[in-house]
């Protein structure tokens, strides 16, 4: 890890201020209260905290599921999903580092919400976690859209130029296969 890039205090900062804004985006889509909010089980994990499993090359995060139980429970019955959202800071502020467009709340902000998303869909059964490769790139093309439909009214320095970082993303899966 020493060759990766890590967040600094401020940037973990700003990652909590994309957080707040992300649920509350996405609780708000999904009409969820903060009592269902917490029902889905995860946790968001920047690379300093990620074991070596868990860090990727190319993704800006990658979710992974754990199963959980409560410590007093010894039934089969109580676990439960847990997941874990494996923040990529080297890829997330190359990307920043690379572009003068593209600034790092947006991108967060945007990286976190589609992610949330995916934890939502889940948990809903929209989408199966070990669903086939077509069918991952599928769901991914359709979350982006999700995405962009949850951020389009926010108004926010430059998150247009992320929107459009991902617009390719959002193209139906047989045309994301042919370029």
């Amino acid at each position: 890890m020493a060759d990766r890039q890590v967040f600094d205090t401020e940037q973990i900062n700003i990652i909590n201020t994309a957080v707040e804004m992300a649920e509350e985006l996405v609780s708000n889509h999904y009409k969820m209260s903060a009592n269902q909010w917490l029902r889905p089980k995860y946790d968001i994990r920047t690379l300093s905290d990620l074991s070596h499993d868990e860090i990727i090359a190319g993704p800006f995060a990658q979710i992974i599921r754990y199963k959980g139980q409560r410590e007093d429970s010894l039934l089969g019955s109580s676990t439960y999903d847990f997941y874990k959202i494996c923040l990529q800071d080297h890829t997330i502020l190359s990307v920043t580092d690379q572009s003068e467009s593209i600034e790092l709340f947006p991108l967060l902000l945007y990286i976190i919400t589609h992610e949330l998303i995916h934890i939502v869909r889940f948990s809903r059964f929209l989408q199966n976690f070990d669903a086939s490769a077509e069918d991952k790139m599928k769901e991914e093309s359709r979350v982006h859209q999700l995405t962009h439909d949850i951020l389009h009214a926010v108004q926010y320095p430059d998150l247009s130029h992320v929107m459009a970082f991902y617009d390719r993303w959002r193209q139906p899966f047989d045309d994301l296969r042919n370029t």
